[in-house]
């Protein structure tokens, strides 16, 4: 009788869709998350057979661009909120996130990782993290869980996860930075990943390249593919 309620709770657990988590800073790419990498990073999560839960840090935004002119406005908006677009409403305060609840966490790019998760926009290979980013993604890291991150996000890893191997693409600058930090880079083109086996890292260059829409597409599933696979 054990021996079958053992056998049923594996059945069940076999049946259990993964769950990432994916947090997001803002809406729109030049202040926030960029848009087409997020809403395809969650369309390939559905893809490919796992569920997804938002999360955003409840912060002002560090600034808000008019993304017509390129140019800031004099307003401020929330990332939680912002994000919220995104997600539908469907989106948690990051600082709810429990690494126990979740198989593995993605972050999507977009400026808002450089200026809303991180400085790194302003501060270079100086930069800090966001609190409640920092911990979500070093409480993942200590479980072996994997994390992914798409276009500028890789640079959060490098400051956060000595001796990471990741991709921002091929910008000298940028790759000179995540090297400044401790990490390793790997150049890469559209639709490439950059897989790190022994810290559970995927990452894709995304828009960091004069990148098409599809290449975004399948840029942001095959990195949800290669994190899926080291749950």
């Amino acid at each position: 009788m054990a021996a079958d309620l053992f056998q049923s709770q594996k059945e069940v657990h076999l049946l259990k869709h993964p769950t990432l988590a994916v947090i997001l800073s803002g809406c729109g790419h030049m202040d926030g998350s960029e848009i087409h990498e997020a809403t395809l990073s969650l369309l390939a999560i559905h893809k490919n057979n796992a569920d997804y839960m938002c999360f955003a840090p409840d912060i002002i935004q560090t600034h808000v661009i008019n993304h017509l002119t390129a140019e800031p406005v004099d307003e401020k908006r929330n990332v939680l909120t912002e994000s919220a677009r995104i997600a539908r409403g469907k989106i948690k305060p990051l600082a709810e996130f429990s690494a126990d609840t979740f198989d593995a966490l993605i972050i999507p790019g977009g400026f808002g990782a450089a200026k809303n998760l991180s400085d790194y926009a302003f501060t270079g290979p100086e930069c800090t993290v966001n609190d409640e980013v920092s911990r979500a993604i070093l409480a993942m890291h200590a479980t072996g869980k994997p994390v992914g991150a798409l276009c500028i996000a890789p640079v959060i890893l490098a400051r956060l996860i000595p001796g990471a191997y990741l991709t921002i693409g091929g910008d000298p600058g940028t790759a000179g930075n995540v090297q400044a930090m401790g990490a390793s880079h790997k150049n890469t083109t559209h639709c490439e990943i950059c897989i790190d086996k022994e810290n559970k890292l995927v990452t894709t260059p995304c828009y960091m390249l004069d990148s098409r829409v599809d290449q975004i597409a399948e840029g942001a599933e095959k990195l949800v593919k290669a994190v899926l696979e080291m749950i």
